[in-house]
């Protein structure tokens, strides 16, 4: 059982550069990839949605990466040659004409803005795909390992709670059962309350009790209890995504529960279904998390 909820990342720092990749996910019915990806990567977006879809079933997983830092390659000097030639024989001559000694100092034309620029070329990324590939694969590795870890203090609740549940369908199993005679007693104090002691005809009053329980009876409810807790057990101890297959157990589980609950004019029944609707409730809670 995995958690729709994790966190992973991965990182590379190298040749005065960086790459990171964060991916985030929590729960959401669908599955739902949105990516933040730097204006030259955003060509490999579907190369790299595969990755994604290929590790996660069903959540909301965003996915970041960013790009920092630069190498030498990433710039370039361009020198205005034409100007640097025209100054150098000005100079030349002004040399001749005033009879003036000396040589051009290179470092006068590397000093001058209007001869030397620097400037950042547009880097050459197509080399990064490779490596921003494996960054994806260690962070969804990572990602998984913590759905993973919420995943199973998830299934161990919810083994908990369902076998909770098996304990309640039991009890209502034998409550029921004992209904009619119950049913009997009650009626027999009633109407000798009634009849203040006068004779009652025992056939008639069984009658009336089988009637009573035949309108209260849940055997149909429970024998399909029993059964969808039997797979609900089974679906929490399974392997893969669950979430959706126990989402909509759970939801017959309750429909049962409430039919069990409006049928019987139980006490007994009553606090029994009310104790199973709050355990429903938990773990379609929990369920909603479930990948």
């Amino acid at each position: 059982m995995q958690s729709m909820t994790g966190f992973g990342q991965a990182s590379w720092e190298g040749d005065g550069r960086r790459l990171a990749v964060e991916v985030r996910s929590v729960n959401q019915r669908a599955l739902d990839v949105r990516f933040n990806l730097p204006r030259e990567y955003q060509p490999w977006e579907a190369e790299l949605r595969q990755c994604v879809l290929a590790a996660v079933a069903r959540g909301k997983v965003d996915v970041s990466v960013s790009r920092s830092g630069s190498s030498p390659r990433d710039f370039a000097i361009e020198i205005n040659e034409p100007l640097a030639r025209a100054s150098l024989r000005a100079w030349r001559k002004l040399q001749r004409g005033l009879g003036l000694t000396g040589e051009i100092d290179v470092s006068f034309l590397l000093g001058r803005p209007e001869f030397v620029r620097v400037v950042e070329s547009r880097p050459d990324v197509g080399g990064d795909l490779p490596q921003l590939r494996r960054l994806l694969d260690a962070a969804l590795r990572k990602l998984d390992q913590a759905r993973r870890r919420e995943g199973r203090a998830l299934q161990s609740d919810m083994k908990s709670r369902v076998a909770r549940l098996r304990v309640i369908e039991r009890a209502l199993q034998q409550r029921t059962g004992a209904l009619v005679p119950e049913f009997a007693r009650r009626l027999t104090e009633r109407m000798t309350n009634l009849l203040a002691g006068q004779e009652i005809e025992q056939g008639r009053l069984l009658q009336e009790a089988a009637l009573l329980a035949e309108r209260s009876d849940v055997t149909e409810e429970i024998v399909r209890l029993a059964s969808h807790l039997q797979r609900l057990e089974d679906l929490v101890r399974q392997r893969g995504p669950v979430g959706r297959p126990i989402d909509f157990l759970l939801q017959e589980v309750h429909r049962e529960i409430n039919t069990i609950a409006s049928k019987s004019a139980d006490l007994e029944v009553t606090n029994l279904t009310l104790e199973a609707r709050g355990e429903v409730e938990k773990l379609r809670e929990q369920a909603q998390n479930i990948e």
